[in-house]
């Protein structure tokens, strides 16, 4: 396969922390290989409307400590169409563009994929808080909305103590439950809720009662909103046990704020990571880290298949939480 001279660099669906350090390292690392680089602005809706802008050094300055993405990103229904996905990849074509990164969740991962079967060279770079992209251990944006759901847990945890009351949280996920599980074993939390595993909300309500009698004065508990609601969960609560929990939604908050060195880390080595790949004439592959060691998957293999669940990791909290 033939090398690539001109790129481009788009994010695509939910931001994400961690997507300007991720951008930053695609044209610099670019610009290091001798490569011009063009930014996509708002996503695929940007590549149709031709919201292309050539990116020097100076363009990415200041970038890696920021939140969301100087790109923008936007939703492109236009994209879902085979008559969207061949217009992308002319308007490629005719801006002399040979290469793609795209950032973003599996929604971007499908069309990264449709354009690579098109004739784009392209490659996926995981950018989704909920770490629900397989063939890695970690998506770009995950720690640092791990960090952000644990800070708040404990600081609900002091005035939960305060007043003897339990509170429930409801976190992000809604296939995967990434989110609130290692923020659930990070926080001891009493119990995890998540799509993965099913629960029995009464023994969850008769175990925090349990603990109440044994001398516990506070209780939190963890839900991914792709389960239920927090307020469904509290209201079963109360219901089974006589406990009144207090619910706090947390919502886009996990999305914003300055990413962990961990995520501007990790969005540097994938991106330029992919930018080599790129170089080296490689195409439909979804970048990710696995044991510490960096995979290109065939990003066809990425959309269709299922990440897994961490299992051990879950009978872990559960273990913990008694």
């Amino acid at each position: 396969m033939s090398a690539v001279k001109k790129i481009a660099v788009l994010t695509s669906g939910g931001d994400s922390q961690g997507m300007n350090a991720a951008v930053r390292a695609v044209v610099r690392s670019a610009l290091y290989r001798g490569l011009e680089v063009y930014g996509v602005q708002r996503g695929y809706q940007g590549l149709l409307n031709q919201d292309l802008r050539p990116m020097d050094l100076r363009s990415v300055g200041d970038i890696i400590q920021r939140g969301g993405t100087i790109l923008q990103t936007a939703r492109c229904k236009e994209f879902m169409t085979a008559e969207g996905q061949q217009r992308g990849a002319d308007v490629l074509r005719e801006h002399g563009i040979d290469g793609l990164v795209v950032i973003g969740g599996d929604g971007s991962y499908q069309g990264a994929n449709k354009l690579s079967k098109l004739g784009i060279k392209t490659m996926g770079l995981p950018g989704t808080i909920d770490n629900d992209i397989p063939f890695t251990d970690f998506t770009i944006g995950f720690d640092t909305a791990v960090s952000i759901v644990v800070d708040a847990i404990n600081k609900l945890r002091d005035t939960m103590t305060s007043h003897e009351r339990s509170s429930v949280v409801e976190v992000m996920g809604r296939h995967c439950g990434d989110i609130a599980l290692y923020a659930g074993l990070a926080s001891g939390a009493e119990a995890i809720i998540v799509p993965e595993v099913p629960f029995d909300i009464k023994d969850i309500s008769h175990r925090m009662k349990d603990n109440f009698q044994k001398g516990k004065r506070h209780g939190i508990v963890v839900v991914a909103e792709g389960v239920c609601s927090g307020e469904d969960v509290a209201r079963n609560i109360t219901e089974h046990s006589g406990i009144e929990p207090r619910v706090t939604v947390l919502g886009h908050i996990q999305r914003g704020g300055s990413p962990t060195h961990n995520d501007r880390i990790l969005a540097s080595q994938l991106a330029d990571y992919a930018v080599q790949r790129l170089q080296e004439g490689d195409s439909g592959k979804g970048i990710g880290i696995m044991k510490g060691e960096f995979v290109a998957t065939d990003i066809e293999k990425v959309v269709t298949t299922k990440k897994s669940f961490n299992l051990d990791l879950y009978n872990l909290a559960l273990r913990l939480s008694q």
